[in-house]
């Protein structure tokens, strides 16, 4: 077993919108590579959710207080969703985002 792995995210494409490469399993929390270019699904995380943009750009839209927010996310930045952020990311054209999430969340 290796010690050490080099990912080159933008070189990674997936068959499918959002899908992922597992990086690691760090007890409980996973860090994964996703690709996509189409948007997710509004959803509520059971748990922290760290989103950060790899390539492209992606508006990430949110709900505060019930009103939506939106910011555009490029190479670069991150965005964190608490517990019971309702939250969508919609990429601009093809985009490679890590996730660092509790295993098993949506």
């Amino acid at each position: 077993m290796s010690a050490g792995r080099v990912v080159r995210s933008r070189d990674f494409t997936a068959e499918r919108a959002w899908g992922a490469l597992d990086i690691a399993n760090l007890d409980g929390t996973t860090v994964r590579l996703h690709w996509t270019d189409q948007p997710y699904v509004w959803h509520v995380n059971d748990g922290s959710e760290v989103f950060a943009v790899l390539d492209g750009e992606v508006e990430m839209r949110y709900r505060e207080a019930g009103e939506e927010r939106r910011v555009l996310l490029g190479v670069g930045d991150i965005f964190h969703a608490e517990v019971g952020c309702e939250h969508v990311a919609h990429p601009r054209g093809a985009a490679r985002i890590l996730v660092v999430e509790r295993e098993g969340s949506v």
